[in-house]
C-alpha cells in the first residue's frame, strides 16, 4: 500500500477545512478516493457520480498523466511518492463553495419581487431590513423592521412573536437576506421569503422609502446597551432624543430622575425651582455639590446633567410656578415629573396636566416612606384618576409635615426618584404598564413593595367626563382653608 499525496483544487476545499492537500494510504486511484471520501464528508459526491465513474467535468492527474489514461480508478499507484491531482473545469472569475451555496439557498428559499413584496407587506407581511445601520441611514422601506443581520436572531422573537406571520427578509442586493431567511426558517418562522434585488432594486423601481434619522457615532456608543434592546432599539432612542420632560423641582426627587433621564437620552428636560443650594439640601439632592452652595438650584442642575451627556438641552426655569406661568411653562412638554414638596404646587400641577392632557407622573416621600403614580385621565388604554380624585382636599398640616420638619432618609429620594424615571421613560416609549390607576408605596425599614388600586372619580370636579375645566383657583388659600 502506497503514500498518497491528493491535492485539493480551491473549489472543494471547504469539504476539507481548508486543505489544499489530504495524504492517504491506497494501493489504487479508487481506493484513494474512496479514502478521501470517508475522512471529508461530502467531497467524494463532487468527484464521481454515484455508480462510481468520475464526474465528466473532473479529471484526475497521477503525475502528469489523466488517470483515464492509465485505466481509470483501477489504475494502480507506485509505491513511492504517488500524488494524485484534482483538477475540475473552471469557467473563470471568483466561482467557489459560496456560490455553490447561493444555488442551494435559492433552491430552498423563496425569492419575491420587490413590487410584489411592497403589496404583501401592505396586506400583513413583516418587511425586515436585515442590512446595517449606516445601509439603512441611506434610506430603508417604510414601516419596514430594522433588525441588523448580526442581532436578528437576538431580536426578531421580540419584535415579530408570531412563527405564523409572512416573513420577507430584504438587504442591499439580495444575497445577505437569502442566509438571513435560512436562519429565520431554523428558528421556526414558516413563511420566510427573500426579497429579490434587495433595496437597490426597491428603490429603483420607484416603491416609497424614507431616510430615517440616524445616531452619529459617539451617540451610539452612548446608548449602545439600549439599542441593543428590541424594545428600544434606534427608533425608541430616537424618541427618547425628540422628547421633552419637565421636572418639578430640583430637589430629592428631582435630582436622581434628572440624571437617569439624561443619561437616557431624554433630548430636551426642563427644570423648574426658585431655590437655592443650601448644604443641607446634599444629603440627598445629588445634583449639586457643597461648592455650588448659594447658587440657583436650576443653574446647578444644568451644569451637572450636561456634564453628564452634553447632547441634552437643559431648560431652566428659576421662578415660582404659580397661575398665571404654568400653562407657558408645561405647554409642549410630553411627560410632567412632579417633585414637589408643597401642596399648592401639586394641586396647580395636577390642575394644569389634565388641563393640557399631560401625563403627570407623581413622586411623594415622608421620612422611610415614598409613593410613586401616573395620573392621566386621557391615557388611552384606560381612564385613570387625577390626584384631585384621591385627594380632593390637602390634609392638616400635622397629617403631612414637611421633609424640614419631619426629615427623610437620604437614599429614600433616590429610590422613588429613579421609579419616576422609570415611569417616565415606558410613557415616552410606550412600553409595558405604567402606574395609571395605581399607587406604588415603598417602606424602606421592611423593605416592603405595597400596590393600591386608584379609581377615577367619576363626580372629580376637574376629570370627570363631560365637565368643564373649571380654571385656576388660589391654590394658597386652598390649601390654607382646606387645612
Amino acid at each position: 500500500m502506497s503514500r498518497v499525496i491528493i491535492r485539493i483544487p480551491t473549489p472543494l476545499r471547504t469539504y476539507t477545512q481548508g486543505a489544499d492537500e489530504v495524504e492517504v494510504n491506497a494501493t489504487t486511484v479508487g481506493e484513494a478516493l474512496d479514502a478521501l471520501g470517508r475522512r471529508h464528508e461530502g467531497i467524494l459526491s463532487r468527484v464521481c457520480s454515484a455508480d462510481g465513474s468520475m464526474r465528466p467535468f473532473v479529471n484526475v492527474y497521477l503525475g502528469t498523466e489523466n488517470v483515464r489514461d492509465l485505466g481509470g480508478l483501477a489504475a494502480s499507484l507506485p509505491n513511492e511518492g504517488a500524488v494524485l491531482a484534482i483538477v475540475p473545469a473552471v469557467a473563470g472569475g471568483a466561482g467557489s463553495g459560496r456560490e455553490r451555496r447561493l444555488a442551494e439557498l435559492k433552491a430552498s428559499i423563496p425569492e419575491i419581487a420587490p413590487r410584489h413584496a411592497f403589496t404583501r407587506q401592505s396586506e400583513g407581511a413583516a418587511l425586515i431590513d436585515v442590512r446595517e445601520a449606516d445601509e439603512i441611514a441611506q434610506g430603508s422601506p417604510r414601516d419596514a423592521y430594522r433588525l441588523g443581520r448580526g442581532f436578528l436572531e437576538l431580536r426578531v422573537e421580540e419584535a415579530i412573536p408570531d412563527p405564523e406571520r409572512p416573513l420577507l427578509v430584504m438587504c442591499a442586493g439580495g444575497t445577505r437576506s437569502l442566509f438571513a431567511a435560512e436562519d429565520l426558517q431554523r428558528m421556526g418562522y414558516r413563511n420566510v421569503a427573500s426579497v429579490a434585488g434587495g433595496f437597490s432594486r426597491w428603490k429603483a423601481e420607484g416603491l416609497p422609502f424614507e431616510t430615517p434619522r440616524g445616531l452619529d457615532v459617539h451617540a451610539r456608543e452612548r446608548y449602545a446597551r439600549h439599542l441593543t434592546m428590541p424594545e428600544v432599539g434606534e427608533a425608541g432612542q430616537r424618541r427618547l432624543l425628540d422628547s421633552r420632560v419637565l421636572l418639578i423641582g430640583a430637589g430629592g426627587l428631582g435630582s436622581p430622575a434628572a440624571l437617569y433621564l439624561a443619561a437616557a437620552g431624554v433630548g430636551t428636560l426642563g427644570v423648574i425651582d426658585h431655590d437655592v443650594v443650601d448644604r443641607s439640601n446634599l444629603q440627598r439632592q445629588v445634583l449639586h455639590n457643597d461648592e455650588r452652595i448659594g447658587q440657583r438650584k436650576v443653574d446647578s442642575a444644568r451644569r451637572t446633567l450636561q456634564d453628564l451627556n452634553p447632547s441634552v438641552t437643559v431648560t431652566p426655569y428659576f421662578e415660582n410656578l404659580t397661575s398665571v406661568n404654568v400653562e407657558r411653562i408645561l405647554d409642549g412638554y410630553d411627560v410632567v415629573v412632579d417633585g414637589s414638596d408643597n401642596f399648592p404646587t401639586r394641586y396647580l400641577v395636577n390642575d394644569a396636566c389634565v388641563h393640557l392632557r399631560i401625563p403627570c407622573v407623581h413622586g411623594s416621600i415622608y421620612r422611610f416612606e415614598g409613593q410613586v403614580s401616573v395620573f392621566w385621565p386621557h391615557y388611552p388604554e384606560r381612564r385613570g384618576p387625577c390626584y384631585r380624585c384621591l385627594y380632593p382636599e390637602p390634609p392638616p398640616p400635622e397629617f403631612a409635615p414637611s421633609c424640614a420638619e419631619a426629615g427623610v432618609l437620604g437614599v429614600l429620594p433616590g429610590v422613588i426618584g429613579t421609579l419616576q424615571a422609570v415611569e417616565t421613560i415606558k410613557l415616552l416609549l410606550d412600553l409595558g404598564n405604567p402606574l395609571v390607576g395605581r399607587l406604588l408605596h415603598y417602606d424602606a425599614l421592611h423593605a416592603r413593595f405595597d400596590e393600591f388600586r386608584l379609581a377615577p372619580n367619576p363626580d372629580c370636579p376637574l376629570c370627570a367626563e363631560g365637565r368643564p375645566f373649571p380654571g385656576y383657583v388660589d391654590y394658597e388659600m386652598f390649601c390654607a382653608t382646606a387645612a
